[in-house]
């Protein structure tokens, strides 16, 4: 029956029906292209913290299973009993310390700052008149700076203020807020159920691709994702060396320029180095511009040669011994890199960019030598054949 001639026409029809079908579905996904966005924005809010909480705990799985191997050293029956539950505890009063440790830093120079700044605000305000005053007469492209001119562009910004939309940014900054606590609490007790379920979760996750996957590609993926790991976790491990290496001299540079922001910048710098080329270039740009407010602009000139010099050092020297030549990229495979990262998942995915191109990078790499060396295999056959 199932060779009969229509069951044969069935078959040979099916390709255009799946495709006729696939055509109406794509058209009625664009036309709903908002419906099926807000399905999608719907569920990624759902699933937010626990993202984020997927994150945390793949962070502080580095600490935890370094306490994991120091605990299983230990000679305590009741130890080693229960040596997940230390390493989990372990790892967390770490992360606390840290948190705290950090706060009571960068707390009271916050608070210090924001007096100063109080204090001084009349004196900043003078110096950019003073700027502005400076550049009245100055041509910038062929085109002169008039007074006329800076004060219409600041009336054409104080009329496009409104004060009902000031009072919805600030309530919606508050619910902002709100909701970060929220989603911090959330992915706090998640990644801990996940660092205490990840033998299990990961047992499960090959049981399921090797279920839907044949043995070669299993081997091909278990490979991808051993590199990738292995790639995460030293770019986590070389940036947050780096990033304190660069954040120090930084700071200790501006408490020698006389910058009463030094530790504020120097942090900021510090953390902003997560960024490859990008976060330093911004960082450095903002704290040149806050010094040149703040002090005067030959120190921001300074400033800005010594924060060159030294971002220079640390991509040149720091950085690459660091890394042990784990993510030679181009910089211009890294910028490209950064800005499809970026447009992804923004400043979670500039970060994540390096690591994964770096994987792509080999796989490609591996994928051409396989390929040229296939054809070269196959000229020497017809050379003999000939």
């Amino acid at each position: 029956m199932n060779n009969t001639p229509i069951s044969k026409k069935m078959r040979s029809l099916s390709p255009y029906f799946l495709l006729a079908v696939a055509v109406i579905l794509t058209h009625r996904i664009i036309s709903e292209l908002a419906f099926f966005a807000g399905i999608v924005g719907t569920a990624w809010g759902i699933i937010t913290p626990f993202f984020y909480g997927f994150l945390l705990a793949y962070v502080m799985n580095i600490p935890y299973n370094a306490i994991y191997k120091l605990v299983g050293k230990s000679k305590s029956g009741f130890v080693l009993k229960r040596k997940k539950i230390f390493s989990i505890v372990g790892a967390y009063l770490g992360l606390g310390f840290v948190i705290y440790s950090v706060i009571r830093l960068i707390f009271p120079a916050i608070y210090e700052s924001i007096l100063f700044f109080n204090y001084e605000f009349q004196n900043y305000v003078d110096r950019i008149t003073m700027f502005f005053d400076d550049l009245v007469g100055m041509e910038v492209f062929g085109v002169e700076i008039t007074a006329d001119g800076i004060a219409s562009v600041f009336q054409d910004v104080l009329q496009s203020f409104n004060i009902e939309a000031f009072a919805g940014h600030v309530n919606s900054f508050i619910m902002g807020v709100t909701s970060v606590i929220f989603t911090t609490i959330l992915a706090l007790i998640s990644s801990i159920y996940i660092l205490v379920e990840k033998e299990k979760l990961k047992a499960y996750t090959y049981r399921l691709v090797r279920a839907f996957s044949t043995p070669m590609a299993l081997e091909a993926i278990m490979e991808f994702s051993g590199r990738l790991n292995r790639n995460f976790k030293q770019y986590i491990y070389t940036q947050t060396i780096d990033g304190l290496i660069l954040g120090t001299i930084v700071t200790i540079q501006l408490y020698f320029l006389g910058s009463p922001f030094f530790l504020l910048l120097g942090i900021m710098l510090g953390v902003v180095n997560y960024i490859p080329y990008f976060g330093s270039i911004i960082g450095s740009i903002v704290a040149v511009v806050i010094i040149a407010i703040t002090q005067d602009m030959n120190i921001a000139f300074f400033a800005a040669v010594i924060l060159f010099i030294t971002q220079q050092i640390d991509g040149n020297f720091i950085q690459p011994r660091l890394m042990s030549g784990s993510f030679s990229l181009s910089p211009l495979l890294v910028i490209i890199s950064i800005t499809i990262g970026g447009a992804i998942a923004g400043i979670l995915g500039m970060i994540a960019a390096i690591p994964i191109v770096a994987v792509l990078k080999d796989l490609f790499e591996g994928i051409i030598v396989h390929r040229e060396w296939k054809k070269l295999e196959n000229g020497e056959r017809f050379g003999r054949n000939e």
